[in-house]
């Protein structure tokens, strides 16, 4: 595929592709996007590509916030200027192979660019690159699948949803051969599309599955990461089946994580930094650094990595999601698991972020924070968990809900430096404005609570 401007046009015209679909992220990672034809892509190239603003000022239902400065109703919402990432260029193999781009909002400095996640995302990439590393990421997601209609869905009540494989049958051949067809899409279809796919197999749970992208450099890596999560959507539709990956759909059930694995190399990635032979279980000091950073930011960032109401209910004792500022060697019950023994494998994997995560969000806030673990040279004095991280509670704990997270990371002058004060007042407020919508809705558990006693 080309990346060059008149070689692309060249590609497209060739093919005799007469549409082409574009989209950005918003701040709760979903796409956003359009078909063009293709003279009005040819033209985008040119002169770039307006994208209303609203995008960034309304929530996932489209209800325009009330309480954000960078877009709303006293601006009118403009356009904010996106540019079109050739590099992001693929076919969509289940959509007569459209061509697709994602764009951002980079060289929007003055608007879009201060809240856009993927220039957010690029701004800390860079500050690696000015370091000498190279950010090598990768993401895991657990999701449910349901035997359901979006239109049946939004008739009937939710948790009446038949899940699409009955029981508890994590790693199961004999489970993932009922629905074999669906299965094998996925890991076709997303291979395809440019998401390859290191593992897919199913999750203790209903109808659950996970996959294990493979890793890449840290910018593709959430492009694959946030594009698996409408491909499964997508690939789900066309066999009469509803994914979702929001973090606890069920109080009785563990929940979906969104596990971020990530290690720094040299430029050209013929060192992993975070690898040392003579090291404590093999890790390096810039290692110790990054996850001393990780620990140290954790709690002013945490709603970078549990963004709605719905994560901290996966946040639980012993339902697989950690709840201490917790590390150890290869230990699912904590917050950072290393998992260390080689030279290419040795790697950091952040357990607490989520399914419902916008990943270039997670993945900016994990190696943010470990830059600053190591430009600090911070000690990584906090003591190894063994055993039960739920029951270690030497180093404190995670914050319990969206509402205290976003309190701490709007107040914390490390978020602000971090990823910049525009965006972290931006994202909180719409945190902020995620939990009043929550507090004024009257929800069945109170119903049936309430109902008839009081």
């Amino acid at each position: 595929m080309k990346t060059t401007k008149e070689g692309l046009i060249e590609e497209l015209k060739a093919k005799s592709c007469n549409k082409i679909k574009l989209a950005i992220v918003d701040i709760d990672g979903v796409l956003r996007g359009k078909v063009v034809s293709l003279d009005k892509f040819i033209s985008m190239l040119d002169g770039g590509l307006g994208f209303c603003a609203v995008v960034f000022g309304w929530d996932m239902e489209d209800k325009s916030y009330d309480n954000v400065s960078v877009t709303g109703w006293h601006t009118g919402y403009p356009d904010f200027q996106a540019r079109i990432d050739l590099s992001t260029q693929r076919q969509i193999p289940w959509d007569q192979d459209m061509p697709f781009f994602l764009a951002d909002f980079e060289k929007d400095k003055d608007q879009g660019a201060l809240v856009c996640p993927r220039s957010l995302l690029k701004r800390i990439k860079q500050k690696a690159l000015d370091a000498g590393f190279m950010p090598q990421f990768s993401q895991e997601f657990e999701w449910f699948n349901f035997e359901v209609t979006p239109e049946a869905f939004g008739n009937e009540k939710p948790d009446l949803a038949k899940p699409m494989t009955p029981g508890m049958f994590g790693y199961s051949i004999l489970r993932a051969s009922l629905k074999s067809e669906y299965f094998n899409d996925l890991f076709e279809l997303c291979h395809r599309f440019e998401i390859p796919l290191e593992g897919l197999h199913t999750e203790t749970g209903p109808g659950v599955y996970e996959a294990a992208i493979q890793y890449s450099e840290i910018l593709l890596a959430a492009d694959r990461a946030v594009l698996f999560k409408t491909s499964v959507k997508e690939i789900a539709y066309r066999h009469g089946l509803m994914a979702t990956f929001m973090a606890k759909w069920s109080e009785t059930l563990p929940g979906n994580g969104g596990h971020v694995h990530q290690s720094l190399w040299d430029k050209n990635l013929e060192n992993n930094l975070f690898y040392e032979p003579e090291g404590k279980w093999q890790m390096s000091k810039v290692m110790e650094q990054y996850i001393a950073g990780q620990l140290h930011c954790l709690p002013y960032m945490l709603p970078m990595f549990a963004p709605t109401i719905n994560s901290y209910k996966r946040l639980v004792e012993g339902a697989w999601a950690p709840t201490t500022l917790t590390w150890a060697r290869d230990n699912r019950t904590t917050a950072l698991r290393v998992l260390s023994g080689g030279k290419k494998s040795t790697r950091l994997e952040t357990r607490v972020i989520g399914s419902d995560v916008n990943p270039y969000l997670a993945m900016a806030a994990c190696l943010a924070a470990g830059l600053y673990g190591i430009e600090q040279q911070l000690e990584l004095n906090k003591t190894a968990t063994v055993g039960n991280g739920y029951k270690d509670y030497s180093n404190g704990t995670i914050p319990t809900s969206l509402k205290e997270a976003s309190s701490l990371m709007k107040n914390s002058d490390l978020a602000n430096d971090l990823f910049g004060e525009a965006f972290v007042q931006h994202f909180c407020k719409t945190r902020e404005w995620e939990c009043r919508e929550f507090d004024a809705k009257v929800t069945d558990w109170e119903r049936k609570r309430y109902f008839e006693i009081i």
